[in-house]
């Protein structure tokens, strides 16, 4: 086998995975603090994932680490087998590799249950044994009771239960038709909502929270394979804009057979976008309306199956959702992050149109009917929420005294009598706790970087990724002290990013450059390259080391590489973020101003400017050759949505409405109605479109319509078709070669030599 030092950055990087198989992920933490579960490979080119246990050790200070399942003894060396239904539900979360992808624990973190090759496996974390248990499949997505006495699973669209020995399998919900599942999330929750879960177990293990997902009325497509014209075509339910959804149900069904309907307003708001089920109180929903302007916080009587409002949130753009929340405290206090806007003296005001400045908004934390943090901080996400705290995820705000370009931090807040603060209060007002204390939200990862955590029973694992460093450092932590650090398998790339994080624009937009590794000040001006993604949940400017592996590749090839997330980008602010309202065009204006701003600072030749992207950044590609020649003189589309009506409900109409009503708004978005096309004065500039023909996310349809209307307008591209690609590229020689291709177009189109 080739050695890694021989290896090209492109195999390497495609044979890694992205650099990212070896590494620890899927963290678990006991709630006696005594154990991390965890999933991780071998080594940096291993795809099979294994089942891992950290043990620690107060006594003597020590951790080790064991396998708990290795996918190879259990399957005897056979080969993986995955149904249609898994390798859906790995497309949904943009899973490449192998062996134990996923797994759930019971309450004491002590029984792991998790699928392999279709059957059912259990592994007890503290004993280490890994057994399979006799159940009809194919198995997905099992989970124990919390009192680890109960396995439930879904196998052909039924919801099935067993014991954790094996005994007493039986179906709970069976689908009346070949339209309908139990226990399943429909392909918008998975896809757009990242709720990837169909049922939830209650707190005292008698019955579950069941999702039925009826897709009768949901238009089919067929996705053929033309290199395999013997082939029937995959028949996929999807639900294109302006088109029916499915209908999602929810029923509270025991162990003992009972079934009663959770009743809520499906009419009004059809999303269910959130499921939380704790000992802390009754179960919560959180349910958007189609145009997800409007969202309630409901929480369920488990006896009659009425739902009760909690609070309804409203925006004029859309509500964005957020990972942890709605959930509850210990106490049984509401937890939730909302968007409001803020004004100079507080939780007040109305937002600018720009996304900038003071009054542009704040992503607010809030226990009860107190916020507890202000524009100081941008929350992403609720970690954990302690009796006393809540761990959160937050990028600085727009208030923040100094810029920190790319950083995520792990923030804890408090909550409770010391933190009763009045509704207006932020980070800076927080007060004086007694004996003269701050009692605000506190930083607890330290150093520039992007960091996230997991927590329980006083220990966390703390995942950090900074510029320097290649990867992601793992550490536990209990009270500030490091106890261990889970080791990384994850291969070093053979270059280093040569980053440089600034600002650009009067919008002071977040940008990434890179320069080619000895490139000297003599060496003048260089073509330039813009590597974005720049739409909505898509941050591409981040202070970690990895995600600019390629864009340094790209440009140690002869290019000054420019990654910018303009507004529509998330970390800035609410306002930011929806600024892109109705005109997702806006994200190219932004490219083009931070291209401009950063020609005055950085050796970038704005007569030879690229741009390349995949997905969304595919989209702003296409639309960059077509809209603005001017600016540009070479693009890749890669996976482009090209015609927004072909594109799923919930992303689509959040930003664009229904096609029905904004058939203007759908024409200015798109690309195939783009009427510049047909200007014979416009300069035409050479554009690649990459697509792979089993894509059932942005389907093919995408870029054949947009090359019908190229070819109809005389403006000669080229189309690069990807026989088997789905919209992941996984396959090694395809994505090592079409970082080459990608190279050779460019070169060609800018004249380089």
């Amino acid at each position: 086998m080739t050695s890694r030092q021989q290896l090209s950055f492109p195999r390497q990087y495609a044979r890694t995975q992205r650099f990212t198989l070896g590494a620890p992920r899927a963290f678990t933490v006991s709630p006696d603090g005594s154990r991390v579960a965890f999933l991780r490979s071998t080594s940096g080119t291993d795809r099979t994932n294994r089942l891992w246990v950290l043990d620690l050790d107060d006594r003597s200070g020590t951790a080790r680490e064991r396998i708990a399942a290795d996918p190879e003894a259990l399957l005897a060396g056979t080969p993986e087998e995955l149904s249609a239904e898994e390798r859906a539900r790995r497309e949904r979360s943009r899973e490449g590799s192998a062996g134990i992808v996923g797994y759930a624990v019971d309450g004491a973190a002590e029984l792991a249950a998790f699928a392999l090759s279709g059957r059912l496996f259990t592994a007890g974390l503290r004993a280490g044994t890994a057994r399979e248990l006799p159940v009809p499949g194919p198995v997905i997505d099992p989970r124990p009771s919390p009192d680890g006495r109960h396995i439930a699973y879904v196998a052909g669209g039924t919801l099935r239960v067993t014991g954790a020995e094996g005994d007493g399998d039986r179906e709970l919900a069976v689908p009346e038709d070949g339209q309908t599942t139990y226990g399943l999330a429909e392909f918008i929750a998975a896809e757009e909502m990242s709720r990837s879960r169909g049922f939830w177990w209650s707190p005292e293990s008698d019955r579950l929270l069941v999702a039925r997902v009826d897709g009768a009325d949901v238009q089919r497509w067929w996705i053929a394979d033309p290199a395999h014209p013997d082939r029937e075509p995959s028949t996929i339910a999807y639900p294109s804009a302006g088109t029916p959804n499915a209908d999602v149900r929810l029923y509270l069904i025991g162990l003992d057979g009972s079934r009663t309907e959770v009743v809520w307003d499906r009419a009004v708001s059809p999303y269910l976008a959130a499921v939380h089920w704790s000992s802390a109180g009754e179960p919560l929903l959180l349910v958007q309306e189609r145009h997800q302007r409007s969202q309630r916080c409901l929480s369920v009587d488990t006896a009659s199956g009425e739902t009760r409002l909690l609070c309804k949130e409203t925006d004029p753009a859309w509500l964005e959702l957020f990972a942890g929340v709605p959930a509850l405290t210990p106490g049984g206090e509401l937890v939730r992050i909302v968007d409001i806007p803020v004004g100079e003296n507080g939780v007040d005001g109305a937002a600018r149109a720009d996304g900038t400045g003071a009054e542009s908004g704040a992503r607010v934390l809030f226990v009860g009917d107190r916020a507890l943090t202000g524009p100081e901080l941008q929350l992403r996400a609720v970690l954990d929420i302690g009796e006393h705290d809540v761990l959160v995820s937050a990028a600085a705000g727009e208030t923040a005294e100094a810029p920190e370009t790319g950083e995520i931090h792990v923030y804890r807040v408090p909550y409770g009598d010391r933190a009763d603060l009045p509704d207006t209060a932020g980070p800076s007002e927080a007060g004086e706790a007694r004996e003269g204390r701050t009692w605000g939200p506190e930083r607890v990862s330290e150093g520039t970087g992007v960091h996230t955590a997991v927590r329980a029973g006083g220990v966390m694992v703390l995942a950090s990724a900074r510029p320097e460093v290649s990867g992601t450092v793992v550490q536990v932590v209990r009270e500030g002290k490091q106890l261990a650090v889970i080791t990384s398998y994850a291969q070093q790339p053979n270059l280093t990013p040569r980053v440089q994080l600034t600002e650009g624009g009067a919008h002071r937009i977040p940008c990434a450059v890179l320069l080619p590794t000895h490139y000297r000040e003599s060496d003048g001006p260089l073509p330039v390259l813009l590597d974005p993604y720049a739409g909505p949940h898509g941050q591409r400017v981040v202070a970690a080391h990895n995600p600019y592996l390629t864009s340094q590749w790209f440009a140690d090839q002869g290019f000054a590489v420019v990654v910018a997330d303009g507004r529509g980008s998330p970390g800035r602010s609410p306002a930011w973020e929806k600024a892109v309202k109705d005109n997702l065009p806006l994200t190219l204006d932004d490219q083009i101003e931070a291209l401009q701003a950063l020609a005055e600072r950085f050796p970038l030749d704005q007569s030879r400017v690229a741009i390349r992207g995949w997905s969304y950044g595919g989209y702003l590609a296409g639309l960059a050759a077509l809209r603005r020649p001017d600016v540009f003189h070479a693009a890749i589309a890669g996976a482009p949505v090209t015609d927004w009506r072909l594109y799923d409900t919930h992303y689509t109409e959040r930003y664009l409405g229904d096609p029905a009503e904004a058939a203007e708004v759908y024409a200015v978005n798109s690309l195939v109605t783009d009427d510049g096309l047909a200007e014979p004065a416009s300069p035409v500039r050479p554009l690649m479109i990459i697509h792979g023909l089993a894509d059932d996310n942005v389907v093919m349809t995408h870029t054949l319509r947009l090359s019908s209307a190229l070819l109809s307008a005389g403006r000669p591209h080229e189309v690069l078709p990807l026989t088997g690609v789905t919209h992941m590229t996984p396959q090694e020689q395809i994505a090592e070669n079409l970082l080459l291709l990608q190279v050779d177009f460019l070169k060609r189109s800018l004249g380089m030599p």
